[in-house]
């Protein structure tokens, strides 16, 4: 078995650190306590290539594999966990059924502009009554002449305010029930489609997550993406792939609240010696240090797996589940080896411990993975 990343990976690794260690880091304070959106980012984002790793060259992306877009978010992350939720909600999952499942005049029209970060994208899916249970989904599309008219209220959007491409999911055939519901792309200024509420959420700030209002909304038909009634599958399918960077996000906060610990751990003493010299804290370092390193390889092997296009439904949920349980522990820790200073603002912990929630929830709830591997482990 081979654990280690290829040349062109561990340079790309390299490049990534040192934009985020230099540049998002050092912003990662104010942009929690502001929760703007952070444009010029993006663009710095999109000048390293970072929005074009799994778009073909021929659309101006990079051409590059699962495996490197999973390492990008961590980076990310680990300076600003949403900088990564921003990331990897517009790239692994907003754009991948367009990637996927969209036809070529749809690639052309939409890929480019996603590569060179002109665009972002939002996955619109999410609804009050359908959360968890994504096939519940009211919000409706009815034909009118060469149109499409869609109906519908959608919340928790990521990057929701800010998405110039919205893939939206809409029963088509309420007959049907979850078998009638098709995907289609919706571009920002359609009349009819607009921001509704934006959420205050405990973490992940800099990333907006808003409500999303269709009303009478026409869309040509040419914007169907996949076929009538498959709608359903390409969500799950897409949710499926983002798992993998969702794990690879909640990988990056873990690292960062370690790294920050282990350092103050060696230079901050108590009873004449440094707190890293106390067995209790030297037991939580190990534990915090075994359970990052069984994450990230739960997270590589899912990576790895896709871009071999073998299995990995299971081994995706095993990583977010694993990887997002052990970023609530980490963080934990960590904040409790800075003890007070780590419950003020002085000190990133309390931002880590509550950017690190959601990915117990978000790409599906730690409980919806363990439905995910206990049905792949039962039917094999």
């Amino acid at each position: 078995m081979d654990f280690f990343l290829t040349e062109e990976q561990k340079m790309f690794q390299s490049m990534v650190r040192d934009f985020a260690t230099t540049v998002v880091k050092p912003r990662a304070a104010q942009m929690d306590a502001d929760g703007q959106f952070p444009w010029d980012i993006h663009r710095q984002m999109a000048d390293l290539g970072l929005w074009g790793i799994t778009i073909d060259e021929k659309y101006g992306g990079c051409g590059g594999d699962y495996l490197t877009m999973a390492l990008c978010a961590e980076e990310l992350s680990r300076a600003s966990a949403g900088i990564g939720a921003i990331y990897l909600a517009s790239l692994s999952l907003a754009f991948y059924p367009i990637n996927k499942y969209g036809r070529e005049e749809q690639k052309q029209k939409y890929a480019p502009a996603v590569a060179k970060g002109e665009k972002l994208c939002c996955f619109v899916l999410t609804e009050p009554g359908a959360g968890s249970d994504a096939g519940a989904v009211t919000t409706t599309v009815a034909t009118e002449g060469e149109n499409f008219v869609i109906n519908g209220n959608k919340i928790f959007i990521t990057n929701g305010a800010e998405a110039e491409i919205a893939v939206v999911f809409a029963l088509e055939d309420k007959s049907k029930g979850h078998r009638g519901i098709s995907a289609f792309i919706v571009d920002k200024g359609t009349p009819g489609f607009s921001v509704g509420k934006l959420e205050h959420k405990l973490g992940i700030h800099p990333s907006s997550t808003a409500e999303l209002i269709f009303e009478n909304c026409k869309i040509p038909k040419s914007n169907r993406l996949g076929e009538p009634g498959k709608g359903l599958r390409i969500a799950l399918e897409s949710i499926d792939s983002s798992r993998v960077t969702v794990a690879a996000q909640a990988l990056g906060i873990s690292q960062a609240a370690f790294d920050d610990a282990l350092a103050y751990s060696q230079t901050r003493a108590q009873f004449g010696k440094p707190l890293a010299g106390h067995q209790a804290i030297q037991w939580m370092l190990a534990d915090m240090a075994t359970q990052i390193d069984a994450a990230r390889l739960l997270v590589y092997r899912a990576a790895w797996l896709k871009d071999q296009n073998l299995p990995y439904m299971k081994e995706a949920a095993m990583a977010k589940l694993y990887a997002g349980e052990v970023s609530s522990f980490v963080t934990n820790k960590a904040l409790q080896i800075h003890g007070g200073y780590g419950y003020t603002k002085d000190y990133p912990m309390e931002r880590y411990l509550r950017d690190a929630k959601i990915t117990e929830i978000y790409e599906g709830t730690s409980e919806m993975q363990r439905m995910t591997i206990a049905r792949q482990l039962t039917t094999q």
